[in-house]
Order: structure tokens, then sequence, then C-alpha cells
């Protein structure tokens, strides 16, 4: 297994902190997405985190075999497990049974931060380690509260989203201070409802006599009584207000990303607004019953979210500038006059190494029903590519590679140089991106059916070598495409807008010649209303024209 940095760095998840990075999770139960699969989403979000597809391979392992452990954040060697017997085929963060692992961290209460000194566990190995070692959801979460219990935790407050291809949950946890462990609480997510979490614990009251679909820790409720971090009746406790501390900074900052996936599907959701602005102490639900069901393209959709439509929306206040980009630079909190000011935190960052959308679908053979939709770079221009849970060898375009190396044959730096172009220009550039990523998309989901049709037929011959070489030379054909299509995408902008211009094109993008065979002149596009507008705000008559 790869030991290079993988999730989120532990520490202050405050929107004001200039260090934090933040991943989402969305999650759809099969009862609520339009073809009965379990889909769940997960952004990688670090300004350090390089974009390529992790693969670990099934193996068969000796009796007394152990298991190195890093911790994924720093690669620090934490300590080596006991190996078990079998370990299943990973690819991303799905393994061969369709089970898929993802998370966001919160941090929660410092004074609980591990201090044994002797802890093995951080985070991202629980996901990784469960990955290969469990069949289904509640597999994984007992092989990662196991872990824990065994070994240490080694990470701060963490929520996990585990899915299967029947059910999905939310698993919380956060250390113990000196005292080895975690506590730890799991929530079924009802078939047909959505939710999501974005680096905010959200488990607060639940059914806990409810065996079937809460789980949790035996001193959940003691322990935090110990610490005195609650006082109330068992049936009262909360777990994301005892072990997590909530301010109107982090609601808008983390639970803002949930809301607006909410109010996608769901006209009542607008009513949780007052949560994530800090107008209402009422928490938002961990879950909801969307008014209609969700699709894959919507899923993937939401993972570009901006606040579009909402009052944060991000391509119209002054920030956005006069081409109304919906980005926003480190540090996201500043002051003016002694007082405390935010920058917008969507679920599209700029920051994301890699997401994906999964599909986990039971009334398909395990091999084919589950379908990590991979891609790097920042969600809201990057492209979904289908990669099958079966897959065994990582196509050389999503590779391992090195944050500060340029390849232009990587996946990851061409997604990068097409986003950071659209970043300075981006009303002027994203039509043509979206142009782009709508029929790479559109192809890659048009060509399921047959190409599932072939992989059913390959897996009912039970010639399973023929099944690998079939998702492999899938997975390699469509990076590939994907990968050649953003690369010529980055020269088209490029040429395009060179020099704050924009060259005239077509209805199909090509660049228009003159009737000799030059190029026309391109247009001056300038600045918007508002820009100008401020420039004599700010300057008075300096620039007048007597």
């Amino acid at each position: 297994m790869n030991k290079l940095l993988w999730g989120t760095l532990i520490g202050a998840l405050a929107i004001g902190s200039a260090d934090a990075d933040a991943c989402t999770n969305l999650i759809a139960a099969k009862g609520a997405t339009t073809d009965g699969s379990v889909m769940m989403t997960y952004s990688a979000d670090s300004h350090n985190l390089y974009g390529f597809l992790h693969h670990s391979a099934a193996a068969k392992h000796a009796k007394g075999e152990t298991r190195k452990i890093f911790e994924w954040d720093t690669n620090k060697p934490l300590g080596e497990i006991p190996e078990v017997a079998e370990t299943y085929n990973v690819i991303g963060n799905m393994n061969e049974h369709q089970v898929v692992i993802g998370e966001s961290t919160w941090g929660g209460r410092e004074e609980l931060a591990d201090t044994t000194g002797q802890a093995v566990m951080d985070y991202g190995s629980l996901i990784y380690v469960a990955l290969e070692r469990s069949r289904t959801a509640r597999e994984a979460i007992d092989v990662m509260t196991d872990l824990v219990a065994r070994h240490g935790y080694a990470s701060g407050g963490e929520s996990f989203t585990i899915a299967d291809k029947n059910e999905v949950w939310v698993m919380e946890m956060i250390a113990k201070g000196a005292e080895k462990g975690a506590v730890w609480i799991a929530v079924r997510i009802p078939d047909n409802a959505i939710t999501g979490h974005a680096n905010e614990p959200r488990i607060r009251k639940v059914n806990l006599k409810d065996k079937e679909n809460v789980r949790y820790s035996k001193d959940m409720i003691s322990f935090a009584r110990k610490r005195g971090y609650f006082s109330g009746k068992d049936e009262d406790f909360s777990f994301a207000d005892a072990y997590g501390e909530h301010d109107p900074s982090t609601r808008r900052g983390c639970d803002a990303r949930v809301w607006s996936y909410f109010r996608r599907f769901n006209k009542d959701a607008d009513k949780y607004f007052a949560w994530v602005n800090a107008d209402s102490n009422e928490p938002m639900p961990l879950y909801i019953v969307p008014d209609r069901k969700v699709s894959l393209a919507e899923m993937q959709e939401s993972m570009r979210d901006l606040f579009e439509g909402t009052p944060y929306e991000m391509t119209s206040d002054v920030g956005a500038g006069p081409y109304h980009v919906p980005y926003r630079w480190r540090p996201m909190e500043y002051e003016v006059d002694g007082k405390k000011y935010c920058m917008e935190r969507a679920i599209a960052t700029q920051q994301t190494g890699w997401s994906f959308v999964s599909q986990s679908r039971d009334w398909l053979p395990d091999p084919v029903g589950g379908v990590l939709w991979f891609g790097t770079d920042d969600t809201n221009t990057s492209v979904y590519m289908p990669i099958y849970c079966g897959v065994t060898e990582v196509p050389a375009e999503l590779a391992e590679g090195d944050i500060n190396t340029l390849s232009l044959d990587a996946n990851f730096w061409v997604n990068n140089i097409v986003a950071n172009q659209a970043y300075n220009r981006y009303d002027q550039m994203i039509p043509d991106i979206r142009k782009v990523q709508g029929s790479l998309e559109g192809g890659f989901q048009k060509s399921r059916p047959e190409v599932e049709a072939s992989l059913q037929g390959i897996v009912a011959s039970g010639d399973m070598d023929a099944y690998r070489k079939a998702v492999n030379a899938e997975a390699a054909k469509v990076a590939k495409e994907a990968t050649d299509a953003y690369r010529t995408l980055a020269g088209y902008l490029f040429v395009k807008c060179m020099d704050g211009n924009v060259k005239k094109t077509d209805a199909d993008g090509n660049f228009i010649k003159s009737e000799y065979g030059m190029p026309v002149y391109p247009t001056f596009p300038g600045y918007d209303k508002k820009y100008y507008e401020n420039i004599v705000k700010e300057s008075g008559d300096h620039f007048l024209i007597k």
C-alpha cells in the first residue's frame, strides 16, 4: 500500500485556519437513487496532495506475517499489526466486494489526542486496512473498531462513510487522550435517505436501543461523563456535541456544504440555512428524505457545488472579480477594523487531490456492480472516469506522482493546467471546459450498458483472468481518453484567451479565419461593469477623460 499523504491534515478545521484541509462526503442510500445503487462521494482536499489511484492487490498471508502501518498524513512509521490470512483487492477506496469507505476530519477536543505514545492505527490506515479485510460495511465497522481497541487510535475526531451494495453507515470516532483506543458511534442511514458530512461531527441524539441500526463503543457515554462533556440522560446523548466543538465559522465552512447538497433534492431544506448561518442553534438533521431520487450524474454535479442559488453564491460578490471566479485563496479568514470576516468554502475547491463518486449495486455480480467514478484535482473541472472494483493495474495516467514534478502525461497535471487557467478567466473559459467535460462523462456513462453486459458474460463464464484483463483495459482506455482530451483542452484555452483577448470561434469551437486564410481579429472582453464602477469609486476623477 502506498504510504504518501492521502487524507486531510489533522488539526484545526475551522474556516479561519490557514492550514485547514477539508474533505466532503455526500451519500445516497439505495432507495434514494434512480437506479437502486448505493452511492457515496469523497473529495480528498489538501494543498499538498498529489491525485493518483491507489491499488492494493489481493493476497494470501502466512501465519505470523505482520503489516507495517505508516501515518497517512506524514508517512511516520507507527508500528506493525498482525496480518490476516487473506486480503482483498482494493482500487481507490473500493474493494472487490463493493465495500467503499471515505472520511472527513473534524479534530474535536484537543485534550483527547492520543498521549499513550503507543497508538498504531491512524484514520487513513483504518480505511485501507478495513477495505483489505471486509466483505460488507458491517464487517468494515467491526474491523476498524477492533483495530483501534487492540492497537490504539493515532488520529483526532473523524467521520467515516462506510458503504456496501446493500447499505451505508456513518461512523464517528475520536481518541481518548491518555487511555488506549477510541470512543465511537455508527448509524445506518435509512434506505430512502441522503446525508453527508464535511469536517463536522453530525451524529446527535439517536435511538441507542436500535441495535440493528445504531452501534457504539460501550464507554461512549460513560467516558463523556467522566471527562465532564455530558451530564444528562443517556437517551439525550449527542456524540457530536460531547466530543466536537461547534462555532459559527465551522458551521459555515463545514455544515454549509452538506446543506447545499440537501437543498438540491428537498424543497424544505432551505430552513436549515439558519443553522449553518448561525441564526439558530437548532441543528440540521443527520439525514433527510429527498423529494426525488438522485441520479449518478446529479451526484457528480453535487460534487461541483459552488453554492449556486444560495446566499453564499460565489460568482457575484466582490471577491469574484471581473471574471466571476467562484474560488477564494487561503487564508479563509481575515480581519478589518478589528472584525473577523470569512471566505466561503464550497464543495468544489482548488486544493482537491482526487475525488470519486462510487456505485455499489446489489443486482450485479460484485466484479461488475462496484464502480468508482474517479477524478483528479478540482471536482468542478475534472472528469469522472469509471474504474471497476476488480481493476488490478493502475492506468499510467493515474499512477503515483509528485506534487512538485510536472508531467504532461499525468491526468492530475493536465487537469491542473486547465483549472488554473480558468481560475483567472473563469466566465470566459468554463463554457469550453463544460463542453469537453460533459462529452467525456456523457460518453463514459452511455457506454456502460454495453461494457457491463460484456463483463457480466465474462464473469458468468468463470474466466476471472479474462475479466481482469478486460477491466484493466477499460480503465486504461478511459484514463487515456480523458487525459489526452484535457491536454488538448489546456492548449486550446491558452491559445483562445491569450493576452487578455478572446479569439473568435465557430459553433464547433474552431478558430475563425478570414477569406484569405488569416486569423480574424480577436474580441476584447475587458472587465465587467462592477469592476469599472469600483475603479471610479476608489480613484475618483484620477482616470477621468477631460
